[in-house]
């Protein structure tokens, strides 16, 4: 996430926004847990208030919980009493190395341009076998929102033909209508992918 106004936003908000949503994501959470072998190495990207960190936490899993921004991170890390990594989308170099990576609504503020890099970068970080899950807002095209945040707003075909641009094979994505920080209606996009090899 190299959007300045953006980053800006959740550093200025950190506090607040990290008071906006206390529980876990719930069932799409579960979901990706029970395709990850007990006790995992679970790469977080984008832990913001770390709700998920914690609950993947308490159930036994190994999370390596991270954000890009330093100000929700220190709220990730009050919330699950460990350290979190700050860790942009374009600096991860992992290599064969978590059970199962988790994106739950951050992936969306990775520039379009970058996205098949990023998804790339994931592949390669996930053991053969390994699953991820990630969260976007859809739409057609990138914008940023009424609060200045960007979004890369992708289509469903979108997003499968920059999954398989970056290697990635076996892809589902499941729709459903929600809301955000903002309180709009919106379509979520929840892509579930496995690194075959």
């Amino acid at each position: 996430m190299a959007d300045d106004p953006t980053l800006r936003f959740y550093a200025e908000n950190a506090a607040v926004y990290a008071e906006h949503v206390m529980t876990p994501t719930g069932a799409r959470l579960n979901a990706f847990l029970a395709l990850v072998p007990a006790g995992g190495k679970i790469l977080e990207l984008g832990c913001g208030n770390g709700r998920d960190a914690a609950h993947m936490l308490s159930l036994g899993f190994d999370v390596d919980a991270t954000d890009g921004t330093p100000e929700l991170a220190a709220e990730a890390e009050r919330r699950i009493g460990r350290p979190v990594r700050i860790l942009r989308f374009e600096h991860l170099d992992a290599n064969a190395t978590y059970d199962g990576v988790w994106a739950c609504a951050s992936l969306l503020h990775a520039p379009a341009s970058s996205l098949v890099d990023i998804l790339g970068r994931i592949h390669r970080a996930l053991r053969p076998g390994g699953v991820f899950t990630a969260s976007f807002k859809a739409g057609n095209g990138e914008g940023h929102d009424s609060l200045g945040r960007y979004f890369n707003y992708p289509s469903a075909e979108r997003l499968l033909a920059d999954y398989a641009s970056a290697g990635w094979r076996d892809v589902a994505i499941e729709t459903q209508m929600g809301s955000g920080y903002d309180a709009k209606p919106t379509e979520w996009l929840w892509v579930t992918a496995r690194r075959m090899f």
